[in-house]
């Protein structure tokens, strides 16, 4: 698979990562363990070297099955995972970027992920209640006693990554973003590439739906999260199937899938951006690694461009109490 950089401080990564997230957390049931660390490690067979987690996914859980999954090959991987809340009966229960808790949420990741240093850490949102020169200070020390070598924002708004970067240079952003999720392009992209800081996106396929494998009809599992987000409402739902029509239509074309075409589409905007597809399916991790291969060239994208321009994506991409936690400025 092919590699692509990430911010100026020397981070590379493989051109697709893996958001390791809903194998245990978010999209119903947890995967079985061994099923899980099957899948990691067939990710890395199919040449992903870039893997996603978080102390809040389980909360804990995810973190332990990367660990374990990667294990063999540790020194040929980047693992990234983040910090940023507080935590209650197993629960996360508000924002917490303090300095000192930052140091022990460290300790606690790289305990389960049973590893020296992390890859990349990401502050997972923006805490109103601490400057961000404090957070970035603090990882710039971590950094300097080798416990994290790369510094990431997740969510995070030009004014605080400006602010950041002058105290540790973040290597990268990572944010939602995806054909029916493009607001990064207008709110950060210009930041990003002055900066030079790389682009992860999350959910390039719109959590699922852009794989044309659901409809309106389609339901979830009682704990999946899907449920609470209003894009995912029934009328939404049927009012957005136009979207992914049209990308099976120029997957068609070009003998892909559509979510190979989601992912190519990313991958066509600029070479600093590597997205992080999830999945707990070894067909569909298969089929999101052959979108590597996949380029779409001006034609295709100017015709994508076009289809766009005539569909409108309906319904907020976060329930309230999340969209609340997304840094704007």
């Amino acid at each position: 698979m092919k590699t692509r950089k990430l911010g100026n401080q020397g981070l590379e990564v493989s051109a697709l990562g893996l958001g390791c997230m809903g194998l245990s957390f978010g999209y119903g049931p947890a995967t079985d363990t061994k099923e899980a660390i099957k899948l990691i490690r067939k990710a890395y067979e199919l040449g992903i070297t870039f893997f996603d987690t978080a102390e809040i996914y389980g909360p804990y859980i995810n973190e332990r099955v990367v660990g374990e999954a990667l294990a063999p090959f540790r020194d040929e991987v980047v693992i990234a995972t983040k910090f940023g809340f507080d935590y209650a009966d197993g629960k996360a229960v508000g924002l917490n970027s303090k300095p000192a808790h930052i140091r022990e949420a460290v300790d606690g990741c790289l305990q389960r992920l049973k590893i020296d240093t992390i890859d990349l850490l990401y502050q997972h949102r923006i805490d109103p209640e601490v400057p961000i020169e404090d957070v970035a200070g603090t990882v710039k020390d971590l950094i300097k006693v080798g416990k994290v070598k790369y510094f990431g924002m997740s969510e995070a708004g030009a004014t605080n990554i400006r602010k950041a970067h002058a105290v540790q240079p973040v290597s990268a952003l990572q944010s939602e973003y995806s054909l029916w999720w493009r607001e990064p392009e207008t709110k950060t992209f210009a930041t990003l590439e002055e900066l030079g800081i790389g682009f992860v996106p999350f959910s390039p396929l719109g959590k699922g739906f852009l794989t044309g494998k659901m409809d309106e009809k389609t339901s979830f599992d009682a704990t999946d999260f899907r449920n609470g987000i209003p894009r995912f409402s029934v009328e939404n739902m049927k009012a957005n199937m136009a979207l992914v029509e049209l990308i099976k239509e120029i997957a068609q074309q070009k003998e892909a899938t559509p979510a190979q075409i989601a992912l190519a589409w990313i991958h066509a905007q600029k070479p600093w951006i590597v997205p992080i597809p999830g999945t707990t399916k070894l067909h569909r991790l298969e089929e999101n690694a052959g979108a590597d291969t996949i380029e779409l060239n001006k034609n295709d994208l100017a015709m994508i461009e076009t289809i766009l321009a005539k569909v409108k994506i309906t319904g907020h991409r976060y329930p309230e109490s999340s969209e609340k936690m997304v840094d704007k400025d």
